[in-house]
Protein backbone atom coordinates (compact mmCIF):
# COMPACT_ATOMS: atom_id res chain seq x y z
CA UNK A 1 0.00 0.00 0.00
CA UNK A 2 3.15 2.27 0.85
CA UNK A 3 4.39 2.09 -2.66
CA UNK A 4 0.55 3.12 -4.47
CA UNK A 5 1.08 5.84 -2.42
CA UNK A 6 4.12 7.14 -3.41
CA UNK A 7 3.28 6.42 -7.26
CA UNK A 8 0.45 8.71 -6.52
CA UNK A 9 2.37 11.45 -4.89
CA UNK A 10 5.03 11.30 -7.54
CA UNK A 11 2.12 11.25 -10.24
CA UNK A 12 0.83 14.37 -8.49
CA UNK A 13 4.11 16.09 -8.26
CA UNK A 14 4.45 15.41 -12.05
CA UNK A 15 1.31 16.53 -13.14
CA UNK A 16 1.73 19.95 -10.73
CA UNK A 17 5.64 20.91 -12.64
CA UNK A 18 5.31 24.53 -14.39
CA UNK A 19 5.31 25.25 -17.96
CA UNK A 20 5.75 29.13 -18.69
CA UNK A 21 7.71 30.16 -21.40
CA UNK A 22 9.16 33.41 -22.87
CA UNK A 23 9.87 35.71 -25.19
CA UNK A 24 12.86 35.60 -27.30
CA UNK A 25 14.12 35.91 -30.96
CA UNK A 26 13.65 33.59 -33.56
CA UNK A 27 17.18 32.68 -33.81
CA UNK A 28 18.22 31.46 -30.83
CA UNK A 29 18.10 27.96 -29.99
CA UNK A 30 15.53 26.09 -28.26
CA UNK A 31 17.19 24.54 -25.09
CA UNK A 32 19.31 27.15 -23.66
CA UNK A 33 19.48 25.42 -20.26
CA UNK A 34 17.42 24.16 -17.29
CA UNK A 35 15.18 26.28 -16.08
CA UNK A 36 13.73 26.38 -12.62
CA UNK A 37 12.06 30.04 -12.62
CA UNK A 38 8.44 29.57 -12.20
CA UNK A 39 5.82 31.67 -11.19
CA UNK A 40 2.72 29.32 -11.98
CA UNK A 41 1.75 26.27 -12.65
CA UNK A 42 0.89 24.95 -16.41
CA UNK A 43 -3.25 25.01 -17.03
CA UNK A 44 -4.60 25.53 -20.17
CA UNK A 45 -6.69 28.20 -21.58
CA UNK A 46 -10.25 26.95 -23.38
CA UNK A 47 -9.98 27.68 -27.19
CA UNK A 48 -12.82 29.79 -26.47
CA UNK A 49 -10.22 31.79 -24.13
CA UNK A 50 -7.76 31.90 -26.74
CA UNK A 51 -9.89 33.49 -29.67
CA UNK A 52 -11.36 36.11 -27.42
CA UNK A 53 -7.97 37.17 -26.14
CA UNK A 54 -6.48 37.36 -29.81
CA UNK A 55 -9.85 39.20 -30.47
CA UNK A 56 -9.72 41.91 -28.09
CA UNK A 57 -5.97 42.60 -28.69
CA UNK A 58 -6.67 43.37 -31.82
CA UNK A 59 -4.22 41.37 -33.42
CA UNK A 60 -2.97 42.08 -37.08
CA UNK A 61 -1.11 40.40 -39.32
CA UNK A 62 1.73 42.59 -39.25
CA UNK A 63 2.45 42.25 -35.69
CA UNK A 64 4.23 39.74 -33.33
CA UNK A 65 2.78 38.19 -30.61
CA UNK A 66 4.86 37.14 -27.51
CA UNK A 67 3.20 34.01 -25.05
CA UNK A 68 4.88 33.94 -21.70
CA UNK A 69 4.33 30.07 -20.50
CA UNK A 70 3.09 28.86 -24.41
CA UNK A 71 2.11 25.31 -22.91
CA UNK A 72 0.98 23.67 -25.57
CA UNK A 73 1.36 26.31 -28.43
CA UNK A 74 -2.51 26.99 -29.25
CA UNK A 75 -2.36 30.94 -28.72
CA UNK A 76 1.07 30.78 -31.04
CA UNK A 77 -0.96 28.56 -33.63
CA UNK A 78 -4.03 30.35 -33.31
CA UNK A 79 -2.21 34.04 -33.70
CA UNK A 80 -0.71 32.39 -36.80
CA UNK A 81 -3.92 30.42 -38.50
CA UNK A 82 -6.43 32.54 -37.64
CA UNK A 83 -4.93 36.05 -37.65
CA UNK A 84 -1.47 35.65 -39.85
CA UNK A 85 0.89 37.12 -36.87
CA UNK A 86 3.74 35.93 -36.21
CA UNK A 87 4.16 34.40 -32.75
CA UNK A 88 6.67 33.55 -30.61
CA UNK A 89 6.39 31.46 -27.09
CA UNK A 90 8.53 31.22 -24.25
CA UNK A 91 8.22 27.81 -22.14
CA UNK A 92 10.27 26.46 -19.45
CA UNK A 93 9.00 22.89 -19.77
CA UNK A 94 11.53 21.06 -21.90
CA UNK A 95 8.41 18.60 -22.87
CA UNK A 96 6.09 21.17 -24.34
CA UNK A 97 8.60 22.89 -26.00
CA UNK A 98 9.73 19.47 -28.15
CA UNK A 99 6.11 18.66 -28.35
CA UNK A 100 5.08 22.38 -29.86
CA UNK A 101 7.38 22.50 -31.88
CA UNK A 102 6.93 19.50 -33.44
CA UNK A 103 3.41 20.29 -33.86
CA UNK A 104 4.06 23.56 -35.37
CA UNK A 105 6.34 21.85 -37.94
CA UNK A 106 4.06 19.26 -38.67
CA UNK A 107 1.18 21.88 -39.05
CA UNK A 108 3.86 23.80 -41.45
CA UNK A 109 3.93 27.27 -39.61
CA UNK A 110 7.60 26.87 -38.66
CA UNK A 111 7.81 30.50 -40.37
CA UNK A 112 5.72 32.25 -38.35
CA UNK A 113 5.57 30.58 -34.98
CA UNK A 114 8.77 29.37 -32.56
CA UNK A 115 8.80 28.02 -28.96
CA UNK A 116 11.49 28.82 -27.24
CA UNK A 117 13.24 27.21 -23.86
CA UNK A 118 13.49 29.76 -21.60
CA UNK A 119 12.75 31.86 -18.74
CA UNK A 120 10.63 34.77 -19.58
CA UNK A 121 11.99 37.25 -16.98
CA UNK A 122 14.85 37.04 -18.96
CA UNK A 123 13.95 38.20 -22.04
CA UNK A 124 13.93 41.51 -24.32
CA UNK A 125 9.93 41.70 -25.12
CA UNK A 126 10.99 44.89 -27.11
CA UNK A 127 9.53 43.41 -30.57
CA UNK A 128 6.52 42.61 -29.04
CA UNK A 129 2.86 43.78 -30.41
CA UNK A 130 0.76 41.80 -27.91
CA UNK A 131 2.05 39.66 -25.21
CA UNK A 132 -0.49 37.06 -23.50
CA UNK A 133 -0.26 35.74 -19.97
CA UNK A 134 -1.99 33.13 -17.52
CA UNK A 135 -0.69 33.78 -14.16
CA UNK A 136 -1.92 34.79 -10.91
CA UNK A 137 -2.02 38.28 -9.73
CA UNK A 138 1.04 38.35 -7.78
CA UNK A 139 3.11 36.56 -10.72
CA UNK A 140 1.73 39.49 -12.49
CA UNK A 141 2.85 42.00 -10.22
CA UNK A 142 6.15 40.69 -10.33
CA UNK A 143 6.24 40.51 -14.06
CA UNK A 144 4.99 44.16 -14.67
CA UNK A 145 8.51 45.81 -13.99
CA UNK A 146 9.61 44.07 -17.66
CA UNK A 147 6.12 44.49 -19.37
CA UNK A 148 6.73 47.96 -18.73
CA UNK A 149 10.37 48.42 -19.00
CA UNK A 150 10.56 46.41 -22.75
CA UNK A 151 6.91 47.27 -24.16
CA UNK A 152 6.44 50.04 -26.54
CA UNK A 153 3.48 52.59 -26.68
CA UNK A 154 0.59 51.17 -28.29
CA UNK A 155 1.95 47.58 -27.30
CA UNK A 156 -1.05 45.43 -25.67
CA UNK A 157 -1.27 42.86 -22.84
CA UNK A 158 -3.53 39.79 -22.98
CA UNK A 159 -4.28 38.54 -19.26
CA UNK A 160 -6.30 35.36 -18.78
CA UNK A 161 -8.27 35.41 -15.52
CA UNK A 162 -6.03 37.86 -13.52
CA UNK A 163 -5.53 41.32 -13.16
CA UNK A 164 -1.81 43.11 -13.54
CA UNK A 165 -1.81 45.31 -10.18
CA UNK A 166 -1.42 48.46 -11.08
CA UNK A 167 -2.65 49.06 -14.21
CA UNK A 168 -5.91 49.97 -15.23
CA UNK A 169 -7.37 47.51 -17.57
CA UNK A 170 -8.73 49.07 -20.97
CA UNK A 171 -11.21 46.69 -21.27
CA UNK A 172 -12.34 43.59 -18.86
CA UNK A 173 -14.44 41.17 -21.16
CA UNK A 174 -16.42 38.79 -18.21
CA UNK A 175 -19.66 38.04 -20.45
CA UNK A 176 -17.99 34.86 -22.40
CA UNK A 177 -21.02 32.23 -23.16
CA UNK A 178 -19.22 29.31 -23.61
CA UNK A 179 -16.74 30.22 -20.87
CA UNK A 180 -18.37 31.36 -17.43
CA UNK A 181 -16.40 32.33 -14.74
CA UNK A 182 -13.26 33.60 -17.24
CA UNK A 183 -12.24 37.22 -17.16
CA UNK A 184 -9.95 38.67 -19.78
CA UNK A 185 -8.33 41.86 -19.52
CA UNK A 186 -6.75 43.65 -21.83
CA UNK A 187 -3.99 46.46 -21.55
CA UNK A 188 -2.32 49.14 -23.53
CA UNK A 189 1.49 50.31 -22.45
CA UNK A 190 1.05 53.92 -22.72
CA UNK A 191 3.97 56.34 -23.48
CA UNK A 192 7.33 56.17 -22.09
CA UNK A 193 7.40 58.55 -19.27
CA UNK A 194 10.43 60.68 -19.54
Amino acid sequence: MRKSGQVLVAGFVLCAMPAFSQGLLYGQTTHAKHYSNSLAPYVVSPQQIVDRMLELADLKSSETLYDLGSGDGRILITAVQRFHAKAVGIEISDALVDSTNDRIRRLGLQNQARVIHGDFMQVDLSSADVVTIYLATDSNEILRPNLEKYLRNGARVVSHDYAVPGWKAKTVDKDLPEARGHLIYLYEMPPKKK
